[in-house]
């Protein structure tokens, strides 16, 4: 009788890490996006259109849509699926426009 060709192993599941999505703890593994971790919280919208207060979830994963935009750790207008969770990070939904550029305000006076 020959030995098997292969042998089972246990998947490996990588390390999670904990983020607050909306203040809320979530478990996410190791290496995913924040926008992963927006949509395994089952939040409803990270954000809302400027013009018509559509919600918006990410979409195209790979930052294209912009449908992902949130406020990462304080800081507005991050494509959450173009940043790695890492350990406590803080994912809150984007309110109104985004800023063409850092320290633009939408509605602030040229």
């Amino acid at each position: 009788m020959s030995a098997p060709l292969f042998t089972a192993r246990p998947e490996a599941r990588p390390a999670a890490v904990e983020v607050l999505v909306e203040g809320r703890p979530v478990a996410v593994p190791e290496g995913a996006s924040a926008a992963a971790a927006v949509l395994l919280a089952g939040t409803p919208a990270i954000r809302e259109t400027p013009v018509t207060g559509s919600p918006r979830l990410p979409y195209c994963m790979m930052g294209i849509c912009f449908d992902c935009l949130a406020r990462i750790d304080g800081v507005a207008n991050r494509q959450a699926c173009m940043v790695t969770v890492a350990p406590g990070m803080r994912i809150e939904p984007q309110r109104g426009a985004r800023a063409a550029r850092p320290g633009d305000r939408p509605g602030a006076a040229a």
